[in-house]
């Protein structure tokens, strides 16, 4: 113990015991909860049997079961549909302003700190808030659509099933759009300015530079940007209690908020851990993709 004890104060080790420590942590807190949930998955789980560990094993039942809810199909759609949209908006408009911000102008710096202001509110808050915006009756975003002459009608977003789901997209890309501009701002300022200097005296155009010089040289930034956002957009649960709380009629409900409301509002543990692992396998799945693209990217 003594020479333990040394090793330790002399810094011989310290730096695994740090590791160990984290790994710990990460076991205690997320791979322990992560294997009971995956287990109950597989079990007959009610009111009574939640506390206990052992409980009747049915294998497959509760994913056939599942997927034979009649809500199974639209949700999956609500899912793929608030994921591509989210990410699509959160990466188009941040990339948008990331090249914007790259510019040496008066005031790029200060401008850009306050789109910061989204990615540190709680959802709760952000939700709040697009439920103002986003209201039927005196929503400022039906104010502006009318002024502008695109809607003559208010659209009732949070309630009309044809635009629920819609509404909590909004709401997310401009919550997730700062995050995913600061990733690809620090992207664009490690490429040298060297090579854009290069391209542009052998007569490259603006978007000639952009295609041959940007693209390429963020393909690995782009990669964890877009890992990130399908695992943040995944995980985002807080707007749809804010906004539309899956309605109406589960136009607007996708795979996390339905997990919740069968593990919390009908408590049937047993298929809401079965939503969630489906969503772990789907996130498992992308980043499998994600390491494998980039695997042969050399990083300094």
């Amino acid at each position: 113990m003594t020479r333990f004890l040394n090793a330790l104060r002399d810094g011989v080790g310290f730096d695994i015991l740090l590791v160990g420590a984290a790994l710990l942590f990460l076991l205690a807190l997320a791979g322990a909860p992560l294997v009971y949930n995956v287990l109950m998955s597989f079990q007959q789980v009610d009111m009574f049997t939640l506390g206990v560990l052992f409980r009747p094993f049915v294998g497959f039942d509760n994913y056939v079961a599942v997927v034979q809810q009649p809500e199974f199909w639209m949700v999956t759609r609500n899912t793929l549909v608030f994921v591509f949209g989210s990410m699509t908006g959160q990466f188009v408009l941040g990339f948008a302003l990331a090249l914007f911000f790259a510019q040496d102008f008066p005031g790029a710096s200060t401008i850009r700190g306050l789109f910061l202001v989204s990615w540190v509110m709680p959802g709760l808050v952000v939700g709040a808030i697009w439920s103002w915006i986003l209201a039927g009756d005196f929503g400022v975003l039906n104010v502006i659509l009318k002024s502008l002459g695109i809607i003559q009608n208010n659209v009732f977003w949070k309630s009309d099933p044809n635009f629920s789901i819609w509404a909590v997209i909004i709401a997310n890309i401009w919550l997730g759009l700062a995050f995913n501009m600061l990733l690809l701002s620090v992207g664009l300022a490690a490429i040298p300015r060297d090579l854009y200097e290069a391209a542009e005296l052998d007569g490259a155009n603006a978007f000639q530079r952009f295609w041959t010089i940007t693209l390429p040289m963020m393909r690995s930034t782009i990669g964890a940007v877009l890992s990130l956002g399908l695992i943040g957009t995944l995980q985002q649960f807080d707007l749809f209690p804010a906004l539309t709380e899956g309605g109406p009629a589960n136009t607007s409900n996708v795979a996390g908020f339905w997990s919740w409301q069968l593990s919390f509002q009908l408590y049937d543990f047993a298929k809401g851990a079965t939503v969630s692992v489906m969503m772990f396998l789907l996130v498992l799945f992308a980043s499998v993709i994600y390491v494998r693209s980039t695997r042969h990217e050399v990083r300094g």
